[in-house]
């Protein structure tokens, strides 16, 4: 290495990320507690240990300590290894242990690999298992941002609590999972594996898989160790393309990227997993602000950080590491703990340590963090799983689970002349490339644990004709195809149909990891098929199955009723035709703004006011010459086939402290229609002058209601000075005096509102 090498790496090592990104910042993240009124200056919390304070479980503590004691530095940097395959592990293993496996299944392969560490290594440290248990093991759930649709967080810990059972009775004690990058960015395939664009809503449904996959106690044999990831501000990737540079404000980054990882630090998450991005100028691997200071510091975090996938190698790409020991001594003195695939730690942790570039006190902070959840998910005692018991097929009761939550997923977007729900006795043609579609209803991250590859998904075909008498089907295009010749038999069938239901959208490989479009219309000449449909003169309702927002503008000027049903999973066919022939009521709403063209991305609704705000009269405001203003469906949107009323809010009271003060919102929602329904009632916030710009609505807070026909209900929400507060460039929890105005309806566009006074 070069002595230019050295002098960079000792100068970024001399700024850390901190100094970087924290340079308007002169005090760590404060809490709701350190608020202060505009007529005194923010308190501030005391500046933490950025190694993070121990657990409260001493005895646990202990073990831990004493272990440690015992490695050698060879042991030690061993543990910050994670290898990918069954074959590096053994070479690993039969050197120097390493820490853990991921990406390999099978309870008999896991087992084999944990007996090597076990019974032939110096200490017996066992292995932990990883892997990517995002929306199910061996049972398919709807993708994350499905599971955010339903705006009802038992969805998304009823999934977490399946999933965590098969995976740890097939030997997987650890999913990298759940994913809370909030993000305004469609075109970014990995927002199918989040929850949209509202950190409030991520919060809700992150924590919810975190305690579904852990527990109270995730040493139990049907308990996962969970990880947050991609810590932080990857939703925020320039273009939506995936490992892109992300460039944020101290303010933005506490405000809109943190919150969902604070609330899962504060439920417990045992893992964080970094991200690819740069956060001002810093890699999210090498940035000691966001990993010591915030993560580890301010948050209390006691778990472990995994980098991703070359994470730690890559800091050489990024031009902030001249080779791999650079890149090992950033990753290492910046907070990540085990370093993915990449073996830069064991490799020059040894001369590292000689030269003064990494501590002994760091390197054993990160064996320790990692031994400490070894010990919480009960390794070392029970290492091996049975593997009669390991999961390879859907149960009855999971499929059943799979069901509703596909079902409670779905978002209507249109409905025209009340054609859904469908009759029984209806002549449907089921038409389109997604009809009789398989493994593609999982969508991305799917088929990885043992028995889903095998386990395809019910079709839609299928899940219509157990509940119509007359079905007739043609595929009429495939999904990316420019093959137009199957055009005619799906106008026939369209023709000779009472209804036709056209199920469209995207294939499982066009959304996710490494999966961003520069385009997301329709693919192919799907909307072309829905023309030569529409033109048949009959009913058309739309069935999405798609990982992202897509551009529908044409497709909601034509089709007769849109149904969103993202990716539902194992169960999909069933659960759609559920919600089409009205077993169930959909009741799910957008978690994410949907574009009319893509030209106005980015597009969601926590936006800030502008000096010019959109006013169609006035050319020089805000907006678009050619488009009109505002999101295609916005965020919170979703029809239903009743109807309710939501009364203007009630305050408990017209002012609040701003030390510690609270009031209720207090609503009564009643349905007016003539069938029984969910409504999911939400409460957005305003702050119309502060001492930093605030969004012009803010979710905080939102429940789920069923309501049979007449009946009504009241709903009240708790809003306390950590709602009303935001974070300034300095990192500090400000509680402003002044006027708040609140919003509650059913989607973000809600107009009655009501306003109280912070004092």
């Amino acid at each position: 290495m070069t002595d230019h090498h050295l002098s960079r790496r000792s100068a970024l090592a001399g700024l850390g990320g901190s100094a970087v990104l924290g340079a308007l910042s002169t005090t760590l993240l404060a809490g709701p507690d350190a608020a202060a009124a505009t007529t005194s200056p923010p308190t501030t919390t005391p500046v933490k240990d950025p190694m993070g304070s121990p657990p409260t479980n001493k005895k646990a503590e202990q073990r831990v300590n004493a272990l440690l004691r015992r490695m050698t530095l060879a042991e030690k940097l061993g543990q910050l290894q994670l290898v990918n395959t069954g074959d590096l592990a053994r070479a690993a293993l039969a050197a120097t242990p390493c820490g853990g496996v991921f990406s390999v299944v099978g309870a008999a392969e896991l087992n084999a690999l944990q007996k090597l560490a076990v019974k032939h290594t110096r200490l017996g440290i066992p292995l932990i298992f990883g892997l990517d248990v995002i929306h199910g093991y061996t049972t398919n759930f709807p993708i994350p941002l499905g599971q955010a649709s339903s705006f009802d967080p038992t969805v998304a810990e009823s999934d977490a609590v399946v999933s965590a059972a098969e995976a740890r009775r097939s030997g997987i004690n650890w999913t990298y999972s759940p994913m809370m990058d909030v993000t305004h960015e469609p075109r970014w395939g990995r927002i199918a594996e989040g929850d949209g664009e509202d950190p409030y809503l991520a919060s809700q449904m992150a924590v919810a898989k975190v305690r579904g996959y852990q527990g109270a106690d995730y040493s139990a044999p049907d308990k996962v160790a969970a990880c947050a990831k991609h810590y932080v501000a990857y939703g925020g990737t320039e273009g939506g393309r995936d490992y892109n540079t992300v460039d944020v404000s101290i303010q933005e980054l506490h405000n809109h990227y943190l919150p969902p990882f604070k609330a899962s630090v504060a439920a417990g998450v045992a893992t964080l997993m970094a991200s690819f991005n740069t956060v001002a100028g810093v890699p999210a691997h090498a940035n000691s602000y966001t990993l010591r200071d915030v993560l580890k510091g301010s948050f209390d975090f006691n778990g472990f950080v995994v980098s991703d996938y070359t994470g730690i190698q890559e800091l050489i790409m990024h031009g902030v590491a001249g080779d791999g020991a650079d890149a090992a001594a950033a990753g290492l003195t910046a907070g990540v703990d085990m370093e993915m695939v990449s073996t830069n730690y064991v490799d020059f942790g040894k001369q590292l340590l000689a030269k003064g570039r990494i501590s002994q006190r760091e390197v054993d902070d990160a064996v320790r963090r990692i031994l400490r959840i070894k010990f919480a998910l009960g390794l070392f005692e029970n290492p091996y799983v049975d593997e009669s018991r390991e999961v390879t097929t859907v149960s009855t009761a999971a499929r059943a689970k799979a069901r509703t939550a596909g079902s409670r997923s779905m978002v209507l977007l249109k409905n025209d002349k009340s054609v859904l729900p469908l009759k029984k006795t209806s002549k449907v043609a089921v038409i389109g490339p997604l009809a009789v579609a398989t493994y593609d209803l999982n969508g991305t991250w799917s088929g990885l644990g043992t028995g889903a590859g095998t386990t395809p998904p019910v079709t839609v075909l299928d899940g219509i004709k157990a509940n119509a008498t007359s079905v007739t089907y043609a595929k009429g295009c495939d999904i990316e195809s420019t093959d137009v010749s199957g055009f005619a038999a799906a106008e026939t069938a369209a023709a000779a149909a009472d209804v036709v239901v056209l199920a469209l959208g995207e294939s499982a490989a066009m959304s996710g990891e490494a999966s961003a479009r520069s385009d997301i219309d329709l693919p192919g000449v799907q909307q072309e098929l829905l023309a030569a449909v529409v033109a048949a003169g009959k009913p058309v309702v739309v069935v999405l199955f798609n990982g992202r927002p897509l551009t529908l503008q044409s497709t909601h000027d034509t089709a007769t009723a849109i149904l969103e049903a993202w990716a539902p999973g194992v169960e999909a066919g069933n659960a759609v035709a559920d919600v089409l022939f009205g077993k169930v009521n959909p009741g799910g709403k957008l978690p994410v703004s949907f574009p009319r063209a893509v030209g106005q991305i980015p597009i969601y609704y926590n936006h800030q006011n502008t000096g010019r705000p959109a006013d169609p009269n006035n050319k020089y405001t805000s907006k678009y010459l050619d488009l009109a203003s505002g999101p295609l469906y916005a965020f919170g949107f979703g029809l239903s086939y009743t109807s309710f009323t939501i009364s203007a809010p009630r305050l408990s009271s017209p002012k609040m402290n701003h030390r510690g003060g609270h009031l209720t919102v207090s609503v009564d929602v009643t349905n007016t229609g003539k069938v029984a329904g969910d409504e999911v009632v939400q409460v957005y916030l305003h702050d119309p002058v502060a001492s930093i710009a605030q969004p012009v609505r803010r979710l905080r807070g939102f429940q789920r209601v069923t309501l049979h026909p007449g009946q009504k209900k009241t709903v009240t929400f708790t809003l306390t000075t950590e709602d009303v507060g935001f974070y300034d460039n300095r990192a500090r929890f400000l509680v402003e005096t002044g006027l708040i105005d609140v919003y509650v309806g059913n989607s973000s566009d809600a107009a009655a509102k009501a306003t109280f006074t912070v004092v």
